[in-house]
């Protein structure tokens, strides 16, 4: 399940970080993230009624993207400002860091290295939502950019080759 979650987490960095740089208008925009929220939601409901641990903190961690994502989609279509969810971004930012730093200690596998880089990599993209957001810094372009860099290397990537079989997700 994790590599169709990463396959679209991929694909909604890139259109937004397209989206953020001025390419794509924002209710355009909505759809994807609509979707990639719907399926991380769907996922996480998923891993919750599988139970287990491990299961259930797999829930938590896609929930933090899914509600990002339908929060994006919801911004397109009200007339807020955004920094309700770049607050929430400094949240998610946040509790990447240590779920970043817990993922590489108990890292044994090169999935396992690569995710716990790719939280560090989140982390510095939710912390730039937040910077842009909710502090109204000017760093639009800067956000896209590293948008669609993340985007690629740490979802879309992994996701295609997940699916593939060529990795081991």
């Amino acid at each position: 399940m994790i590599a169709v979650v990463l396959l679209y987490v991929g694909a909604v960095l890139f259109v937004n970080g397209i989206w953020l740089l001025g390419h794509i208008q924002d209710r355009e925009v909505a759809i994807i993230n609509i979707f990639t929220g719907v399926v991380g939601l769907t996922v996480a409901i998923l891993a919750l009624v599988e139970g287990g641990a491990a299961s259930i903190q797999l829930s938590g961690l896609v929930l933090l993207f899914a509600f990002t994502y339908l929060w994006v989609a919801y911004n397109r279509f009200v007339d807020v400002d955004g920094r309700g969810l770049g607050w929430y971004c400094l949240f998610v930012a946040v509790t990447a860091v240590p779920v970043a730093i817990l993922t590489l200690t108990d890292a044994d596998t090169p999935f396992l290295t690569w995710l716990g880089l790719s939280w560090i990599a989140w982390a510095v993209l939710w912390f730039l939502y937040f910077l842009l957001l909710a502090l109204g810094r000017p760093i639009t372009r800067i956000a896209g950019w590293v948008t669609i860099v993340v985007g690629i290397a740490t979802a879309w990537v992994p996701g295609f080759l997940g699916l593939t079989g060529l990795l081991e997700v």
